[in-house]
């Protein structure tokens, strides 16, 4: 008995010891993301790769890192500029040695509520993103192994691995995890609209009379309090002259979806001129009167439209109104944010 005792207060000595030990996690915790309560959930991969406080500061310095393109002369953030929402003022996205990509840069807010990432819906994990600009030719044309090349000798670099994972090993999955974190943290969640929904303010008159004519005419695929729906829709913009592109059939294979690309959410889309897959659009006006006087017919063309004669009607006041309420989904802390 005093034997079984004694291992007891051994094993209790140690378990209290142990208690106390700070562990891996102590000096870099979670992160508590703002979320208002009337946001939707975060989605799975958000939940397994949680940000931490060292976590999202390596993220944000791969982010901003040159050395991730072939010469050095572009980072994610060359595109994905803050002033914009983390988008750029381009038609499409220019790449190193002034090449032209394919699509328009999307913007970068609340990628933790996201199904689905790219014009295409071609990634389904945020952590699987930030291979896809490293290698392809018309971004950085680099690889994952010449970026690690690059950066595993860098001090600074070799200090916040630890921090983060507890030793200085660079590999391509802490990579991806970490920019993965800085972009969870990219919140957009304070506009007057978000003001609004916790009355801390009102609409104006022409703000008011805008939501009504969102309500009406843009709300079926601009939905949620992410202002998209997730879904993928044919909504009959002018085609894109390059042969490379197919829409989501790229992904699917299905002609069917020939031309159908994501609803990009409209927060911050004050922000984020020119719109549309390729920049079609230079103004949220022009966008308003190319839906008023008819779109693209199509045999996928969306539903809406196409029991509409291929229109969004409105009124030249309807447009003014619209605008105004748009421009209240503009988050001017968030175009300044800074970790």
């Amino acid at each position: 008995m005093r034997q079984l005792l004694i291992v007891c207060g051994v094993l209790l000595c140690l378990w209290c010891c142990s208690k106390n030990k700070p562990d891996a996690d102590d000096d870099n915790p979670y992160i508590k993301l703002p979320i208002p309560d009337y946001f939707p959930d975060f989605n799975t991969y958000v939940v397994a790769n949680r940000p931490t406080k060292y976590g999202v500061i390596l993220g944000e310095r791969l982010f901003n890192d040159k050395r991730f393109s072939v010469d050095n002369s572009i980072s994610c953030a060359s595109c994905h500029k803050p002033e914009n929402a983390f988008a750029d003022n381009n038609t499409k996205a220019i790449g190193v040695y002034g090449r032209v990509g394919l699509r328009n840069v999307p913007p970068i807010q609340n990628m933790a509520f996201m199904k689905f990432y790219n014009w295409d819906g071609s990634i389904l994990q945020l952590e699987r993103l930030p291979l896809i600009p490293i290698i392809t030719k018309e971004e950085m044309n680099s690889s994952i192994v010449e970026v690690i090349n690059k950066i595993q000798n860098d001090t600074d670099y070799q200090h916040l691995f630890r921090k983060t994972y507890g030793d200085t090993s660079v590999t391509p999955d802490r990579i991806y995890k970490s920019i993965a974190q800085y972009l969870y943290t990219l919140i957009s969640a304070n506009s007057k609209y978000d003001k609004v929904m916790r009355d801390e303010a009102m609409f104006t008159a022409i703000e008011a009379r805008g939501y009504h004519v969102f309500q009406q005419k843009c709300e079926s695929c601009h939905s949620t309090v992410l202002f998209t729906d997730q879904s993928f829709r044919n909504v009959g913009f002018p085609i894109n002259p390059n042969e490379n592109e197919t829409g989501r059939a790229r992904v699917t294979k299905d002609m069917k979806d020939f031309m159908i690309f994501r609803v990009p959410s409209l927060r911050n889309v004050e922000y984020t001129a020119p719109y549309g897959s390729f920049g079609q659009f230079p103004t949220l006006r022009s966008v308003l009167d190319y839906f008023d006087g008819g779109v693209l017919d199509a045999e996928n063309l969306d539903p809406f439209l196409k029991n509409n004669n291929r229109r969004i009607p409105l009124t030249e006041q309807e447009k003014e109104e619209l605008i105004a309420f748009l421009k209240t989904l503009s988050d001017p802390g968030f175009i300044t944010k800074t970790q």
